[in-house]
């Protein structure tokens, strides 16, 4: 054993528990926004492609205008939730976002303070 994977454990470790975490993230993911869609709505999803900074994320947003975002591993694994969830999914770049988010955001601004 190297003095490397003894220090930072073996790859084949780190492997087998990031799956079993990506796993459980993705399952914790699809949970919220399944919960979101329930108590909304005309919920719609909003794809963000990665940048540079952030990964690949989806904005579900409900008539009301409140929204919650979520990291999703790539664009066709967020066109897939959005499918699951029964929701119609846009590229945000190509669609923007809806006004009614807009508006949403500015009454809770005007609200706190």
């Amino acid at each position: 054993m190297s003095f490397l994977s003894r220090m930072f454990g073996s790859k084949r470790a780190d492997v087998a528990a990031g799956s079993a975490a990506s796993k459980d993230a993705r399952a914790e993911t699809v949970a919220h926004l399944k919960a979101f869609v329930a108590e909304h709505q005309g919920c719609e999803a909003f794809i963000e492609p990665p940048t540079r900074v952030t990964q690949t994320t989806m904005v579900v947003v409900a008539d009301s205008g409140q929204w919650t975002r979520r990291r999703v591993p790539d664009i066709d694994t967020a066109r897939k939730v959005a499918k699951q969830l029964g929701v119609p999914a846009f590229d945000v770049n190509l669609s923007g976002y809806p006004s009614r988010m807009r508006e949403w955001n500015e009454r809770q601004r005007k609200s706190r303070g």
